[in-house]
């Protein structure tokens, strides 16, 4: 079991950054790939980044490729995403979620995650 609890979620202008973190429990943390997704109102949960478990492969959507880093530091359990360059489009509540490593890259799809957090709400204004 993999409980996740973000933070780091607030509201910025646009051009503006920041970094979400996301803390993990469990002494097995490391072996799990790890992603970023998003959800705006009114519409589905959409993939924004993933890292893989043993020499972090990471994977970004295109609408975040060049502006939004997606780390992890495996010895404080947390996984973080660094977002530069924000725009109001990025407004979303970002979630953290967990996934056993079934293959050498983290999944692009939510279904294939099995530990989801909370949430932490991004806004960025005009």
């Amino acid at each position: 079991q993999v409980q996740l609890v973000e933070s780091g979620g607030g509201l910025v202008q646009a051009g503006g950054s920041l970094r979400l973190s996301c803390a993990a429990s469990g002494r097995t943390f490391n072996t799990y790939h790890m992603g970023w997704f998003r959800q705006a109102p009114g519409k589905e949960r959409e993939f924004v980044a993933t890292i893989s478990w043993s020499v972090g492969i990471t994977d970004y959507a295109d609408s975040v490729k060049g502006r939004f880093t997606i780390s992890r530091d495996n010895a404080k359990n947390t996984v973080y995403l660094q977002m530069n360059s924000l725009k109001p489009e990025d407004t979303a509540i970002y979630y953290c979620a967990a996934a056993r490593p079934l293959g050498t890259r983290g999944p692009i799809v939510a279904g294939n995650y099995n530990y989801w957090g909370q949430g932490t709400q991004v806004t960025v204004s005009s």
